[in-house]
């Protein structure tokens, strides 16, 4: 399937350096697929148009006039810059010129400008971030990572529903397994929403595994684990400090003196092992979810080679019809809960 991306070239700590050569090595990668790169217009000088000649008409430009600051409140940049890059990259995909969104802007105003233009699926009442995290057993997807703090039992469904959707897309995982973080396995731990979240999860058709602890996360005990985003956020930047102060310490160590230094050298191979699996390149790109489009996160730090990966992950969730796969679940919940209040009715 042609899928268009509609890419952000504005956002991030690095802005164009990083997101057009991105854009160039996504489209060497996927002949099948086109970009719309959005900047401001001297971003696209003499040298760019020499390079993009290469891809012919798979490579379009817009031009945009503003562009959304990392520190910028989400309210001005939705309200007062209607014309940023990032804007311009939202409506591109509500005209339906560009089948996914990619930006590495500020997360706050891209959830808000993103949930203004394409609205929401029917059903879904809160849009949420979803992520992939490195765990024993490959990896676990994630949700939601900040985007709503305080949730109800019936968006935490929304979530999980979401979540296995997107792998059953990305992945083609058919039934993935969800887990309800918590802070015990057992029924009766938890606050009243997630003891709540817990039944509603037993009552629907997903392959719920039941209560889930933050270890699980990483033993990769489910495939999903799904949290409201203060949980979310706070857990994940966990992972990251933890991620990040052991290999400083390995570092460390390794360098303290010639026998280290030797170790070092004969352990190479599992070390070189270790960072791969570890290396925030390959787990970048956030998709938020419950909107009537595709919009992926890239970090907003991304190098050239982690904002590819988010380009991919743009590209499998077009591709893989992400938004109907959700719609046509939402829409299956909602007849099953029809039904069962007009069994109750009639009782």
């Amino acid at each position: 399937m042609p899928i268009t991306l509609a890419i952000d070239c504005m956002g991030g700590d690095h802005g164009p350096s990083v997101t057009i050569p991105a854009a160039f090595q996504f489209l060497r990668e996927d002949a099948q697929a086109r970009a719309v790169l959005v900047g401001l217009p001297e971003v696209f000088d003499e040298a760019f148009r020499k390079s993009a000649t290469e891809f012919g008409e798979r490579l379009i430009v817009r031009t945009a006039s503003e562009v959304v600051e990392m520190d910028e409140a989400p309210a001005s940049a939705m309200r007062g810059k209607k014309d940023s890059s990032m804007r311009v990259a939202i409506d591109l995909v509500k005209s339906g010129e560009a089948t996914a969104a990619v930006s590495a802007g500020n997360t706050g105003a891209l959830m808000a400008i993103s949930r203004f233009v394409l609205k929401t699926l029917p059903g879904i009442d809160r849009p949420a971030i979803a992520t992939i995290i490195p765990s024993m057993k490959g990896q676990t997807y994630m949700l939601d990572l900040g985007a709503n703090v305080d949730c109800t039992a019936e968006h935490l469904l929304q979530f999980a529903i979401m979540g296995a959707m997107l792998l059953e897309a990305v992945e083609h995982s058919e039934s993935p397994t969800v887990g309800l973080l918590n802070i015990g396995e057992e029924d009766i731990k938890g606050n009243e929403v997630v003891k709540r979240a817990a039944q509603l999860l037993r009552q629907s058709d997903l392959n719920f595994y039941g209560n889930v602890e933050g270890n699980d996360i990483f033993k990769g005990t489910t495939d999903i684990v799904v949290c409201d985003g203060f949980v979310g956020n706070v857990a994940l930047k966990s992972a990251e400090g933890l991620a990040h102060m052991i290999t400083s310490l390995l570092s460390q160590e390794f360098k303290r003196n010639l026998l280290t230094k030797l170790i070092a050298l004969i352990a190479m191979p599992v070390l070189r092992r270790f960072k791969r699996v570890f290396d925030p390149s390959r787990y970048n790109g956030a998709t938020l979810l419950g909107l009537r489009g595709v919009v992926v996160k890239s970090h907003g730090s991304a190098d050239q080679v982690a904002y590819v990966w988010a380009l991919r992950r743009a590209a499998e969730a077009a591709r893989h019809n992400l938004i109907e796969r959700i719609a046509t679940r939402m829409q299956a919940v909602a007849i099953k809960a029809e039904n069962a209040a007009g069994e109750g009715a009639a009782a």
